[in-house]
């Protein structure tokens, strides 16, 4: 799932707008009765507009930030405004008038009006890069029917179940190579079981999962000695995110003061100088087999160079991007899924017996065992309902106006979808804030608390703006936590203290997650 496309509407950490109602106001008609979803149908002068919104002041803004500590909790800050304010309300974020909707009547309502060819939000210095360097615009710059070109090129091999199972060989040749890290790690320790802040092991096997499929080579991450362009690899991935937060709330004539734009074009030159040696060196490969008389064989990326349905420079940008939304759903739901199970010994319990019994003898799961797992498929549900790794999204309606319930709003308003505030909300679902995979086994939880809004629990997305990477990310994180489970009981370290997430864009862990793994026999 991508952070860089929803960071503007996730961080909620420059919101100046004014107060337009008193707290505990919700607005009239913001519940799921009263819908129209046509505007043609509809007299406008009886819907309420953008300024009718209530939302919070400039002072009140600083106070949530600066005095009660939500600068990296706006995750939180969701709830707090949704009590305030209602499920409808105004904010701004730098210089993006925002639209915060949290209930899932009204996500719905913004979904289904999205269009044929919705925007999760423009990223102007992301275009002004591209120009700036003659690139192709790719998934998250381009719009319109040049956006559905690519993700009608793309969606095959990304998408389909079929096309996604062919990649389970070297993901598991990946996992394997985690499974190595963990026992070095272990063994080092002074118990021979402790492995320190495990997310950003997690982050190298997410990086080297997705990079194995998109550019059908081993990058060495889980290595002991991480390769120099690797290693360049990832950092230039990491300063590209956090200076493009930066970069979109300051005007373009600070640039000529501040560092930020500068570093975030290095960033993108190293990003892109890696990506495309790797392309480059795989259609060499591609064209000295064909000059030999021999078939090309390969997988995702060789589908995408032979297919020509693509630019090479169209390629270039796409894969890069992928890989970019590719990383973290994968290692922030691990860390997390670990860390509760480490401390729910029923859970784990019952989820090793699930993994044992469809794979004894500790075999290597198939794409279709994993059928055979629904407690497996309900430990991610569950990590992803409490820790969404992008705690909200943006949608920019571009191709017509929008009514939700007895509001209307223009063409090109920026929509935030709050979903960590609807995924734990308890009219939603029972003990929100508990761990409790049972909740999606319909077997395991009486009707009337399984049942919630389909558009309550959106960890993907939905439409044709679903996440591309959404099998391949489920895949992964199924075949790595079967596998750890075979081989590992997991147990937090003593006197272990609780881990609370905070929002950097993504929704990590504050703290670093120490767990021991200890053998199965």
């Amino acid at each position: 799932m991508s952070r860089f496309a929803t960071g503007l509407s996730s961080g909620l950490r420059a919101l100046c707008a004014r107060e337009t109602r008193g707290p505990g106001a919700w607005p009239r008609g913001a519940g799921p009765a009263g819908r129209n979803l046509s505007v043609q149908a509809t007299d406008r002068r009886k819907l309420k507009s953008t300024d009718d919104l209530p939302g919070p002041s400039t002072s009140t803004t600083l106070y949530w930030l600066l005095v009660k500590g939500y600068a990296d909790k706006s995750h939180l800050l969701q709830g707090v405004q949704k009590r305030l304010y209602g499920p409808i309300w105004r904010s701004r974020f730098g210089p993006y008038e925002l639209v915060n909707v949290a209930s899932p009547e009204l996500i719905a309502q913004v979904i289904q009006q999205e269009g044929r060819y919705p925007v999760r939000a423009k990223l102007p210095h992301w275009q002004e890069y591209r120009e700036l360097r003659g690139q192709a615009y790719g998934l998250h710059v381009s719009s319109g029917p040049e956006w559905h070109h690519l993700r009608s090129v793309l969606n095959p091999k990304m998408m389909k179940l079929r096309e996604v199972s062919a990649f389970a060989p070297v993901i598991h040749q990946v996992v394997a190579d985690l499974l190595d890290r963990i026992e070095l790690l272990r063994s080092r320790s002074a118990d021979r079981a402790t492995v320190s802040d495990l997310a950003p092991e997690l982050y190298k096997f997410g990086f080297e999962g997705i990079s194995a499929i998109l550019f059908e080579t081993r990058l060495g991450c889980l290595q002991e000695e991480i390769p120099h362009n690797t290693l360049r690899f990832i950092s230039a991935v990491n300063d590209m995110m956090k200076m493009s937060e930066t970069v979109m709330l300051f005007p373009r004539w600070s640039r000529r003061i501040l560092p930020f734009w500068n570093r975030f074009v290095q960033a993108w030159d190293d990003l892109y100088d890696v990506a495309k040696t790797l392309i480059d060196r795989r259609l060499a490969e591609i064209e000295g087999q064909v000059r030999g008389g021999e078939s090309a064989e390969g997988t995702f990326l060789t589908y995408l160079l032979l297919s020509e349905r693509l630019s090479r420079s169209e390629v270039y940008i796409s894969v890069t991007e992928l890989l970019l939304g590719g990383v973290d759903t994968t290692s922030n739901t691990l860390s997390w899924a670990l860390y509760h199970l480490a401390r729910d010994g029923r859970a784990q319990d019952r989820l090793h017996a699930e993994v044992d019994s469809v794979c004894p003898g500790k075999r290597e799961p198939t794409m279709t065992d994993l059928s055979s797992m629904p407690y497996l498929k309900a430990v991610i549900k569950e990590t992803l309902r409490l820790y969404p790794v992008v705690p909200g999204n943006a949608r920019l309606v571009s191709e017509g106006e929008v009514i939700l319930d007895d509001y209307w709003f223009p063409k090109e308003t920026l929509f935030h979808l709050c979903h960590y505030s609807v995924c734990h909300d308890e009219a939603e679902f029972d003990r929100p804030e508990d761990f409790v995979p049972e909740r999606w086994l319909r077997a395991d939880t009486p009707r009337s608390r399984f049942q919630h809004h389909p558009h309550s629990f959106i960890p993907f997305g939905v439409g044709v703006r679903a996440c591309v990477g959404k099998r391949v990310a489920e895949m992964e994180m199924f075949f790595a936590l079967s596998r750890i489970m075979q081989h590992y009981e997991v147990q937090p370290v003593e006197d272990a203290p609780t881990v609370e997430p905070k929002t950097r864009t993504l929704l990590i862990p504050g703290a670093p997650i120490d767990l021991r793994f200890l053998c199965r026999a």
